[in-house]
């Protein structure tokens, strides 16, 4: 996708990931940039810095993802793209309160049905779109200390791939964002933490990666590139990679 003249919704966009997108795409020429957060102040800064409009989005319930999509098709038109870009953390394991698991349930997955729910008709009324869902690496490989967190993002993935195989033939596209440790305010807290073996990002970087990518239009985007190796000795041998994780494990929930 080249993003020239395109209308986009960048969720998640007061800091980190979602404001690097959002500067980043109103420098590719983005016809408009509608910067969507629950910190409606920090999503009018972005706004202020993109050129763009805020809205205050509770990306959690469904209501707030249905009414953002039908105000800007209504007021500013057509969404060429929607980047499901939310996202939070949870630490701990099986022994996490329910409470916990369904919110982040419903921000790192059901955020992403909805948008899906409410948009994918749309587009394919009018012969396409483009979806691009924020995930992470751990949706790929795990997450160590954290089961919420790396079941949510192995199910976004899984339904980012559902979305491609389902949806392609009705000109709608598909990505899915998979980084590992980025400089936002979710790694803020722990910056030597095990997602940041191999370095952790800058934000601006990591939207040149995205940039790159949409115009590729691939569907996984791998801002570290060491992801795909370790994705491939995960399949070459499971047994062998489960024991490497555990040494990880090891190292960094002790």
């Amino acid at each position: 996708m080249n993003l020239e003249d395109k209308i986009v919704v960048v969720t998640g966009a007061a800091s980190g990931i979602g404001r690097a997108l959002c500067v980043r795409f109103e420098a590719e020429g983005a016809k408009a940039i509608v910067c969507a957060d629950r910190d409606h102040a920090g999503a009018k800064a972005t706004a202020e810095m993109c050129g763009g409009r805020a809205f205050m989005t509770d990306v959690s319930r469904e209501a707030d993802i249905r009414a953002l999509i039908e105000t800007v098709e209504a007021e500013i038109g057509p969404i060429d793209l929607f980047c499901s870009n939310a996202g939070i953390g949870v630490g701990g394991g099986t022994e996490t309160p329910d409470v916990d698991w369904q919110r982040i349930w419903d921000i790192n997955v059901m955020a992403h049905v909805w948008a899906a729910r409410h948009l994918t008709p749309l587009m394919a009324a009018r012969g396409g779109g483009y979806l691009m869902n924020t995930s992470s690496a751990a949706g790929l490989l795990s997450q160590i200390g954290s089961a919420p967190y790396a079941v949510t993002k192995h199910a976004a993935v899984g339904l980012a791939e559902w979305l491609a195989i389902t949806h392609g033939d009705q000109g709608i596209k598909v990505s899915v964002l998979c980084p590992q440790a980025v400089k936002t305010a979710m790694t803020a807290g722990n910056p030597d933490g095990v997602a940041a073996i191999d370095g952790m990002m800058e934000p601006e970087f990591l939207a040149d990666v995205v940039v790159q990518s949409l115009e590729k239009e691939e569907f996984l985007i791998l801002p570290h590139p060491e992801v795909l190796t370790y994705m491939r000795n995960k399949t070459a041998d499971y047994d062998r990679w489960i024991g490497g994780m555990r040494k990880l494990n090891r190292r960094f929930a002790g």
